[in-house]
């Protein structure tokens, strides 16, 4: 259980600050589309005896860069990301399936499973959640004036290209390290939803940021006690509680704004 807590933790937080980008950039389906590639870098590790978290790590940055060439040549960005998504994971499945002598539980690599989280997988999620971490701090003006204005950051000497570029291979880690706890399905409900709950209460980027990181830990430690409890999976559990406070969120958000009408009137 302390490692499972461990394991989330660290995840959520690598998470929580790279979720807001996701969230104010709106790349959502992006972020879909690279965590459904990690399957494919799951049949490929174990095809050439690599470590998953290599595999996954080198397929998902090339779904990334990949998803990121294409922007803005004239695609329907939400049509190539839809394909480029499903296909990732259905070539994935595939590829697992021919896998003879190998066991492999898709299901936990589909929907995790923290409980099986070991010492040397936290010593991967933790130093991927410290790279992640030390990316975006080491970025972080330039990626958020890359975020709000890019003729703003052309003007200031930032290129939101590379800052994009940026975002991308820490897109990229993140899934490397999530897959173990939530699984490819739900990493991206890891990066959004903590962040999108915050929105509600955060007054400047770095608040929300922050906030994001205490959502996603919290919801990791109610999620694991819950499951617990309830004997449910527990990757799909801590979603769970993240999607319960984003609505509550939403709900507080409203009942504030409508009070502040009423005073108003």
């Amino acid at each position: 259980m302390i490692r499972a807590i461990l394991a989330g933790v660290g995840v959520a937080l690598a998470a929580a600050p790279l979720g807001c980008f996701v969230v104010w950039r709106r790349m959502a389906y992006f972020g879909d589309a690279t965590a459904h590639a990690a399957i494919l870098g799951v049949a490929l590790s174990l095809t050439f005896s690599v470590s998953i978290f290599a595999g996954v790590l080198v397929v998902s940055l090339a779904m990334a860069l990949t998803v990121s060439s294409l922007t803005g040549r004239g695609f329907a960005m939400d049509t190539m990301l839809g394909v480029l998504a499903h296909s990732a994971l259905a070539f994935g499945l595939v590829a697992a399936s021919f896998l003879s002598g190998i066991r492999i539980d898709l299901m936990a690599y589909l929907f995790g499973d923290i409980l099986a989280v070991m010492p040397d997988d936290l010593a991967v999620i933790w130093g991927g959640a410290a790279i992640v971490v030390g990316l975006v701090v080491w970025r972080w003006s330039a990626l958020l004036t890359g975020t709000l204005n890019p003729d703003l950051a052309y003007a200031e000497g930032v290129d939101p290209k590379r800052e994009q570029l940026v975002l991308t291979i820490a897109l990229a880690i993140v899934v490397a390290v999530a897959i173990k706890v939530v699984g490819a399905l739900l990493i991206t409900a890891m990066l959004i939803i903590p962040a999108a709950t915050a929105r509600s209460f955060s007054r400047t980027p770095e608040v929300m940021a922050i906030l994001a990181a205490a959502i996603g830990a919290g919801s990791v430690f109610g999620g694991i006690r819950a499951s617990y409890h309830f004997d449910t999976p527990t990757g799909p559990t801590i979603v769970c509680i993240t999607a319960i406070l984003f609505v509550l969120s939403v709900s507080l958000s409203r009942l504030g704004r409508n009070s502040t009408a009423r005073n108003d009137a």
